[in-house]
């Protein structure tokens, strides 16, 4: 029997600019194969920070040599995920052919719906695209938006983090998945949405990538849950004379290094999160934290960071 994983890709996996997402990802196929070849059920889902914030940039660079209104952030979003998908399944596709492997690999631009009344709205911390001046600055608060100043540089956009609510093309996903394909979905938390009646309407706003990880697993009833990151463990008290690996942890366990503040808020925490709600939803299920370096061994249980039962 195959084992379902969800693999979340860090920007580690993916580089920064077009020249060297294109390298990142010949090197990431490489690690994805050997999970197939492991046995492995691949759903892969993957980071966007800087390639978002790079094509919303382009796109207000653009509205304002042009006179025009700058993309949504939901549809800089969805440019994201298209181009980063482009690109993962067409060096996986040439990997795995090259082991003799022929497999549909297929990119979904993925919706994920918020709450309109998420608390995070009202107060917004994701720094999104370049610098502002201070009348762009004032210009875009005109709009709505909000900003935020950064002495001696100037300003910068941010924009809120809701919690993911539910994966609007999960049965697409499930339909590929269950037809023995592999699948790239919800790529950099999904383009966010709320919805108004029968319609969605993009929000401006960044999904937290790993709770959708987390999400996704869940929806597709994966065995396993594996984020890639920096580090083959997790440590606790990180950067103290205390720091500590963590090697197996049950959910319990996790929740009370949550109470203690003991992972990192904006890098850790969220991955932990997301590890606690898959695993603590099914009896079965396993996620597991590490390097990409260490993702085969980890996949055998040899290494990374285990959040289980």
């Amino acid at each position: 029997m195959k084992k379902r994983v969800v693999v979340a890709l860090g920007h580690r996996a993916l580089g920064t600019t077009f020249p060297e997402q294109q390298k990142a990802v010949r090197s990431s196929a490489v690690i994805l194969a050997d999970l197939i070849e492991d046995g492995a059920q691949l759903i892969i889902t993957h980071s966007n920070a800087p390639q978002v914030g790079m094509i919303h940039t382009a796109m207000s660079e653009f509205a304002k040599f042009h006179e025009t209104n700058g993309a949504p952030l939901s549809v800089c979003s969805a440019m994201s995920q298209g181009y980063i998908g482009f690109d993962i399944q067409n060096a996986l596709r040439t990997e795995l052919l090259k082991r003799g492997i022929y497999r549909t690999v297929a990119t979904v631009l993925t919706q994920v719906t918020a709450d309109p009344y998420d608390e995070t709205f009202y107060h917004p911390v994701k720094i999104i695209g370049r610098y502002l001046t201070e009348e762009e600055a004032a210009a875009e608060e005109k709009k709505g938006n909000f900003v935020t100043e950064e002495p001696g540089k100037g300003f910068r956009r941010i924009v809120a983090a809701p919690k993911p609510l539910s994966i609007v093309e999960i049965d697409a996903i499930n339909a590929l998945a269950a037809a023995g394909q592999i699948v790239i979905a919800c790529g950099g938390g999904g383009i966010p949405v709320l919805r108004q009646g029968s319609t969605l309407k993009g929000a401006s706003a960044v999904i937290e990538k790993d709770l959708v990880s987390g999400l996704l697993a869940d929806e597709t009833d994966a065995d396993m849950l594996m984020i890639l990151t920096n580090e083959e463990f997790v440590n606790i008290r990180y950067g103290t004379s205390e720091e500590t690996s963590l090697k197996h942890i049950t959910p319990d366990e996790a929740r009370v290094h949550i109470a203690n503040q003991e992972f990192g808020e904006n890098k850790m925490l969220p991955k932990i999160e997301a590890s606690v709600n898959f695993v603590s939803r099914k009896q079965g299920r396993q996620a597991v934290i590490t390097s990409i370096d260490h993702a085969l061994d980890a996949y055998r249980g040899k290494t990374g960071t285990v959040i289980s039962y």
